[in-house]
């Protein structure tokens, strides 16, 4: 970050109560204090929200979008994760 420039917040919306937070967009603040009012006014103009929350980017940790194949890799071919797959054995009670 270089020294006139603000970090990055990533901001979530809640529409009512009871629905879940949802990624509306980022934006720059100085603080969280201003992100929450910067993503009030942003994200929320027509009262459509019931809560926001503000992250700031950098603490945010996610996969890589291009190398999802073996991250999200079906169970298929690992039989191994169900107890079906392995065999009772005799003679010990509670299974």
């Amino acid at each position: 970050m270089t020294e006139n420039q603000w970090p990055m917040w990533e901001v979530f919306v809640r529409s009512s109560r009871g629905l879940s937070h949802v990624h509306a967009g980022s934006l720059h603040a100085p603080d969280a204090t201003m992100a929450l009012r910067n993503g009030r006014d942003l994200y929320t103009r027509r009262n459509e929200g019931s809560s926001v929350w503000v992250v700031p980017s950098e603490a945010i940790s996610a996969t890589d979008p291009d190398s999802k194949g073996g991250f999200f890799e079906s169970a298929k071919g690992k039989a191994y994760r169900h107890a079906t797959y392995y065999n009772k054995s005799e003679g010990v009670p509670h299974l």
